[in-house]
């Protein structure tokens, strides 16, 4: 990343969030972690999806939509809906084998197909389940951002998505509804309500690479260590470091390049490993 950027980036971050609470207390309801749990089911509380958080970082806090010229966070949100199909029981890959199949090279398999409660995570799940032969994570990116050059294929695009992620957002009261003229079109747009959830969510993120660093990836929470990749995939985890100081900024930044040098494959090879999470953060750093 450009420094220079970065430091402006920061400096105005700064000013625009000098006015947030960040003395609230990190007591938010944790989910299990547990890859077996295949019975966990949504609920509309200000329990976010790993997809939310990623357009939530993305979104800019008062004009309420992401930058014009990201063209990353798309398919990094199909990204976080495979690893949450993962992390909820639904989705894994096959078994590497004797051959030991490098992670981007192993299909995805439905585990179980018991719907989610997510009208976005269900959809993907009904295309997961519906392919035969199965195919792969990197492939499963393509298809589900509509960016596949089989024609046989698009009609697994998964349409509107931050539109539809913003709209949750608004049900969970984390973000408003408002319309913005561009001059030649009208917008809808998705200010933040309020800065609180917004800003847990990004203390968060700046704690697990400066004061909660793990030093192994292993014992991070998955969530976490998803959230680190994907965003970092999706060009938004920028904006979660922008208001740290100098010195915490090039730590943070260092930490994630240690987490993007990783050898994937040996990682995902580890006892409770879930190996399809690994194999999506191998899909966008390859």
């Amino acid at each position: 990343m450009n420094r220079p950027d970065g430091l402006i980036q920061r400096r105005n971050a700064q000013k625009e969030t000098s006015d947030r609470n960040h003395n609230d207390s990190d007591d938010e309801k944790k989910r299990s972690s547990s890859e077996d749990d295949i019975d966990d089911a949504d609920s509309k509380e200000t329990r976010l999806t790993l997809m939310e958080e990623v357009l939530l970082l993305g979104l800019k806090d008062k004009e309420g939509y992401t930058s014009f010229w990201n063209d990353c966070i798309s398919s990094g949100l199909r990204g976080c809906i495979l690893i949450e199909l993962a992390l909820r029981g639904r989705v894994e890959l096959e078994k590497a084998g004797l051959r030991r199949k490098s992670l981007l090279n192993r299909k995805v398999i439905v585990r179980s197909d018991q719907a989610t409660g997510d009208v976005l995570l269900d959809e993907a799940l009904k295309h997961l389940k519906e392919t035969d032969p199965p195919e792969t994570v990197q492939s499963w990116i393509e298809y589900l951002s509509g960016e596949s050059w089989n024609p046989l294929k698009l009609h697994f695009q998964l349409r509107n998505v931050r539109e539809r992620l913003a709209k949750n957002l608004v049900e969970k009261g984390v973000l408003t509804t408002e319309k913005q003229n561009f001059l030649v079109f009208d917008m809808t747009t998705h200010p933040l309500t309020d800065n609180i959830i917004k800003t847990k969510l990004v203390k968060k993120v700046q704690e697990s690479v400066l004061s909660k660093w793990m030093n192994d990836p292993q014992r991070m929470d998955k969530r976490m260590l998803s959230l680190i990749y994907l965003a970092h995939a999706s060009d938004v985890l920028e904006n979660a470091f922008a208001p740290l100081s100098d010195d915490d900024y090039e730590v943070a930044m260092k930490r994630v390049r240690d987490l993007l040098d990783l050898d994937l494959d040996a990682e995902s090879a580890k006892p409770q490993a879930n190996d399809l999470m690994w194999a999506v953060f191998a899909a966008f750093i390859k």
